[in-house]
C-alpha cells in the first residue's frame, strides 16, 4: 500500500476494512467472543470503532507481539477458559463468510483443525533465484490457505507452543500444526474471499462488500 498506509483503516463501502471484517465475526451465531490484537497504544481507536458503528458483541483488546505467532500467542492467552474452538482471521480479510466461518468450524471439529482455502488455478513456478525458473510445480496439488484457520483450542496451544520452543517463525497457524503432526482440513472457500494487500486490490474489495454477503 506504500508507507505510513494502514490498510485496515481504508473506508470501502462505507466503512474501514477492519469494521467489515470484526461485524462479520460479531453477527456469527457460531461465535461467542472476539479478541482483537491490536498495537498498542491503539486501544481507544478500537473502542472508538466499536461506539461509532454500534459494534455490541462481546470482544476484548490484547497487544500484538513482535512476530505474528506471538501475537496470535497473546490472543490466546485472553481467551476464555471454556472455550472449545479459536478462529484465527486476518483482519485485512473483510468479504469472509458467515457460512465460511461454520463450515471450517464444522471441518474443525472433525479433524481437529481446518483453513479455509482455494485450489490453485495458475501454472505455479519455483525459482530459486526470483530471475530463472528451476521448475513447474504440480497445481493439482496446491491450496492457497486463507482465513479463518479455527482449531481445538488445546491443539493450537500445543503446536505454538512447540514453535516457541524450537524458536521458530511460521507463516500461518496451520504451520504450527504441522511440526505436531497435527492434520489440518482444507475447506474450499466457493465464494470470494480476497485479502486487501495492493493499491489494487480495493476497487474489487469494494464492490464484493457492496454488493453484500449473497455476491460473496
Amino acid at each position: 500500500m506504500g508507507p505510513n498506509v494502514d490498510k485496515l483503516f481504508l473506508e470501502l463501502a462505507g466503512k474501514p476494512v477492519v469494521v467489515h471484517t470484526w461485524q462479520v465475526f460479531a453477527a456469527a451465531r457460531c461465535v461467542d467472543e472476539i479478541i482483537i490484537v491490536v498495537r498498542d497504544g491503539m486501544q481507544p481507536v478500537f473502542e472508538g470503532l466499536a461506539k461509532q458503528f454500534q459494534i455490541r458483541s462481546n470482544f476484548r483488546l490484547v497487544v500484538g507481539g513482535k512476530e505474528r505467532q506471538d501475537s496470535v500467542w497473546n490472543g490466546l492467552e485472553a481467551v476464555s477458559s471454556d472455550a472449545g474452538f479459536v478462529a484465527i482471521q486476518d483482519a485485512a480479510r473483510p468479504c469472509t463468510s458467515e457460512a465460511l466461518i461454520e463450515a471450517t468450524l464444522a471441518a474443525a471439529r472433525e479433524t481437529g483443525a481446518a483453513v479455509a482455502a482455494q485450489p490453485v488455478t495458475d501454472t505455479i513456478k519455483e525459482s530459486a533465484d526470483g530471475k530463472l525458473v528451476d521448475r513447474t510445480l504440480d497445481r493439482s496439488k496446491l491450496w492457497a490457505v486463507q482465513t479463518p484457520q479455527i482449531f481445538r483450542l488445546e491443539i493450537l496451544r500445543c503446536a505454538l507452543s512447540e514453535v516457541r520452543l524450537r524458536n521458530l517463525m511460521v507463516t500461518d497457524d496451520t504451520a504450527a500444526c504441522e511440526l505436531i503432526g497435527q492434520p489440518v482440513r482444507l475447506v474450499a472457500s466457493t465464494d470470494p474471499n480476497p485479502k486487501v494487500t495492493r493499491a489494487e486490490d480495493l476497487p474489487y474489495i469494494e464492490m464484493l462488500l457492496r454488493r453484500g454477503p449473497a455476491s460473496r
